[in-house]
């Protein structure tokens, strides 16, 4: 992506979402062709997302322009628009107009055998990727050693050279590192909302406690990428030190969450918006999707209340 500035979010989530899209509808193989050349046409996506402090486009970028586009693709099919056969060869093609950083090999590599839907990572902690390992070190630090915010001196955190640049310091809180550490210190564990608390990066306590956290940029754990590899020690007024190293983040194919744990976290996300329960209501019919005659049923099911 750094090469290229370009950015591989909306390019994989148009074709997904085409494909769920032109599932749902129906449509034969002809038509699947015709759906694959009108996701190409509407397929692109840069970099330049990450500029945005408040983090409102990547979530449009990263999936509602995709949704939207996979979806125009199906209805146009379903209506009768014919299209390009093979997207995917002949004259300017895909591959030809993304070069030279693409492999079309890639596209049938384990067809049939790897399915990406079980492979899907899954964030734990409603914050940037790269905060997600030192979240996971520290909780398992702080449960097994019942240590207090009070106690700590210092915190050091060691993460990847280009991870630790985009969390250090940042000036909105879910991208801030120093800033969800101290969160975590304090609360023992971290919300959708005190994730997204503004004025509590203003707050004596948290700035107390944020003052502490020692970023260090480690050429090490760049080894590891795209693992996001980090390693927390927890230092103790009274010397007592204790150190955690996550590789696997929670969540992720290497570490999946329980359904538990994906449920609760749905239901931070949820309740507030759609009440308690609507969302119970939501979560049970999801997890019975093969018993759902018509998509329309979910309709009151994601009403706000």
């Amino acid at each position: 992506m750094s090469a290229s500035h370009r950015s591989t979010h909306a390019l994989s989530g148009t074709f997904g979402s085409a494909a769920a899209a032109g599932c749902a509808a129906g449509l034969n193989a002809q038509q699947m062709r015709w759906l694959l050349s009108y996701a190409a046409q509407q397929a692109s996506g840069i970099a330049s997302w990450q500029r945005d402090t408040d983090h409102i486009e990547k979530a449009f970028d990263f999936a509602g322009m995709s949704a939207r586009d996979g979806v125009t693709a199906a209805l146009l099919v379903q209506a009768g628009a014919t299209g390009v056969d093979d997207v995917l060869s002949g004259a300017d093609n895909l591959f030809q107009a993304f070069p030279p950083m693409n492999d079309p090999s890639m596209f049938t590599d384990q067809l049939g055998e790897r399915f990406e839907i079980s492979r899907t990572n899954v964030k734990k902690w409603t914050v940037g990727s790269p905060i997600q390992a030192p979240l996971d070190a520290l909780e398992s630090l702080m449960k097994k050693n019942a240590f207090s915010a009070t106690q700590v001196k210092e915190l050091e955190v060691r993460v990847s050279t280009n991870e630790a640049k985009v969390v250090n310091n940042r000036e909105i809180p879910d991208i801030s590192l120093q800033h969800m550490l101290a969160v975590m210190l304090l609360d023992k564990t971290v919300t959708f909302r005190s994730a997204h608390d503004v004025p509590r990066m203003k707050d004596a306590a948290t700035l107390a406690e944020r003052a502490k956290v020692k970023l260090i940029p480690d050429a090490e754990l760049d080894k590891l990428i795209p693992k996001r590899a980090a390693i927390v020690t927890v230092r103790l007024a009274d010397g007592k030190s204790f150190s955690g190293r996550v590789e696997a983040v929670r969540g992720t194919a290497d570490n999946p969450m329980t359904r538990e744990e994906v449920v609760a976290k749905a239901r931070d996300l949820i309740v507030p918006v759609l009440g308690r329960a609507t969302s119970q209501k939501l979560i049970d019919t999801v997890f019975a999707i093969e018993r759902v005659r018509n998509v329309v049923e979910f309709r009151p099911l994601i009403a706000r209340a």
